[in-house]
């Protein structure tokens, strides 16, 4: 028997559920009451229907298919191995190694390392054309797969000088066929989405203008904020726009997101409460459509990686995979009247700022005269001017804290801001979580 349970009932039109509304409203102005505006400048209204005007981008993504990722920093070949064994027998589906050394060996490193099924990333803070090339031929000969992730810009962004220079790091990229963007910096730094989805454009077109041919998929690494529905609809968009310029150049439209929770509202404090905000990322990376996502321990702020740090927030992942149904439905966004509309808003809001930044002479040009960095700069005061007045709310640090909480003696890590005097090209961009006045000034008195 055919379901008729909606061709029973008649639809509404927007402007009867306004009516109604406003009659609710007893006399209060609809606008100033339920009309929100995000840091984007998008107005966000009470309710969306089929009066929408929605795109019909096809994001072929599978959120049931997404991939739990560990982290492990290589530094004792043989305990990363281990390590690596251990966690994928308790539930990581892909590892990311960070490696520092060129003379660390793929062959100890992978030793026994299952090969169905899995992708490695080899997260390189060097630039080898010799040592890449020697892990894509055991990649070959072993069949293993294996994701190169290097970015020279994303380098200059975040320390403020090139490998070696543009030239020659271009020329490596160029006998590599490689490339990636790590874009979780201008999230953890401040920048609000319309800007991370622009200088993200920006970011690629710079490679896509110099970069010959590419060898594998294009990966972009993300952060992944608080705003629950818009950042699902920030990885949605960032589809769009990626498929967009890929085409320009006639490029593969496909690419491969790693989410990652952001850094920024995490807090030394009641650092428990990580815990739900980092599920809640997750959540969004998830229906967002992210094809891997890394979550971050809850006491990764002041604690050395370790193994129940580990476990936990593995975990996060495992349950909403294997007991919340995540894994059951493919692209549960779609055709959701809200989250279409603002992936819509998102991804034309960031065009424009692409576009802006394109004819003012790109992204490497507004970078070394500081236009880039004075943009996040100007955002994240914003934010921060929020949250010290507590108009932007982290529960227990500046709402509700627990006076007792001391945490001098916990800190195996520094929490704040590192400052590294060197010469640099550029201003690097920093990242830094909003909670950090309080908690030094509560550190302070302990």
């Amino acid at each position: 028997m055919k379901n008729k349970l909606f061709s029973d009932f008649n639809p509404v039109l927007s402007k009867k559920w306004k009516q109604q509304i406003q009659f609710d409203l007893k006399g209060a102005d609809y606008n100033d009451a339920l009309i929100w505006e995000s840091p984007e400048g998008i107005k966000t209204k009470p309710f969306y229907n089929s009066e929408e005007e929605l795109n019909n981008f096809n994001y072929n993504t599978s959120a049931s298919q997404f991939i739990i990722l560990q982290n492990i920093f290589v530094y004792d070949v043989t305990k990363s191995n281990l390590r690596a064994l251990e966690t994928l027998n308790r539930g990581a589906e892909s590892i990311r190694f960070t490696i520092e050394n060129k003379d660390i060996s793929i062959e100890d490193l992978m030793k026994n390392l299952p090969k169905e099924n899995i992708e490695y990333y080899f997260n390189l803070t060097f630039l080898s054309v010799d040592y890449i090339t020697n892990l894509n031929k055991y990649s070959e000969n072993n069949n293993y797969q294996f994701n190169i992730l290097i970015d020279p810009i994303g380098k200059l962004v975040l320390e403020g000088n090139w490998f070696l220079n543009l030239e020659s790091d271009i020329e490596n990229l160029n006998q590599i066929n490689i490339f990636c963007c790590k874009s979780s910096i201008y999230q953890n730094a401040g920048a609000n989405i319309v800007q991370q989805l622009a200088y993200i454009l920006s970011h690629l077109n710079e490679y896509f203008n110099r970069v010959k041919t590419l060898k594998n998929p294009v990966v972009i690494e993300v952060s992944i904020g608080s705003n629950y529905f818009f950042e699902i609809a920030k990885l949605r968009a960032l589809r769009i726009l990626f498929s967009a310029l890929a085409k320009e150049y006639n490029l593969p439209t496909e690419c491969k997101i790693i989410a990652t929770p952001t850094k920024r509202n995490k807090t030394l404090y009641d650092y428990n409460v990580n815990m739900l905000r980092t599920t809640t990322e997750c959540m969004s990376a998830i229906i967002g459509g992210a094809n891997a996502i890394s979550n971050i321990s809850y006491d990764s702020i002041y604690h050395k990686d370790n193994e129940f740090g580990d476990r936990i927030s593995r975990n996060q992942l495992l349950v909403l995979k294997k007991e919340s149904y995540f894994d059951v439905v493919n692209n549960p966004a779609d055709g959701t009247y809200y989250i279409e509309s603002l992936t819509d808003q998102l991804a034309e809001k960031s065009l424009i700022l692409f576009k802006d930044i394109e004819a003012n002479g790109g992204f490497l040009k507004q970078l070394y005269e500081g236009t880039i960095q004075r943009k996040i700069n100007e955002s994240a005061k914003k934010e921060q001017d929020l949250f010290d007045s507590g108009k932007e709310v982290l529960l227990g640090t500046n709402k509700y804290p627990n006076k007792n909480d001391n945490m001098k003696n916990d800190l195996e890590l520094f929490p704040f801001v590192k400052t590294n005097p060197r010469k640099t090209l550029i201003i690097p961009i920093i990242e830094k979580r909003l909670a950090e006045k309080i908690e030094q000034d509560r550190l302070s008195q302990e």
